[in-house]
């Protein structure tokens, strides 16, 4: 699973939790409502300003947004990044 694809199912669950269709969430955050769908289909990355959008929009901590996500540093070579299952919990 990918960091976008991670994303992807995290903005959905928030998103369905707070019963907002993907259009409203388009509405509230000022974006099309094809890029609240390949967000959530993992197609795209937020950008800062959209992850704040969304946060904002959604009244949630940002941190339930990147939920399984973790960069693991290693100071002796390039570090990596760490996605976890959408089931598992860190």
């Amino acid at each position: 699973m990918t960091l976008a694809e991670r994303f992807g199912v995290n903005l959905r669950r928030v998103r369905r939790r707070a019963g907002i269709s993907q259009s409203e969430l388009a509405l509230m955050t000022e974006m099309h409502r094809t890029g609240i769908w390949m967000l959530e289909s993992g197609k795209r990355a937020p950008r800062l300003d959209t992850l704040v959008k969304l946060v904002s929009a959604l009244q949630c901590p940002a941190d339930e947004l990147v939920e399984g996500m973790r960069w693991k540093p290693d100071f002796k070579t390039y570090g990596e990044w760490e996605v976890t299952d959408p089931g598992a919990r860190l």
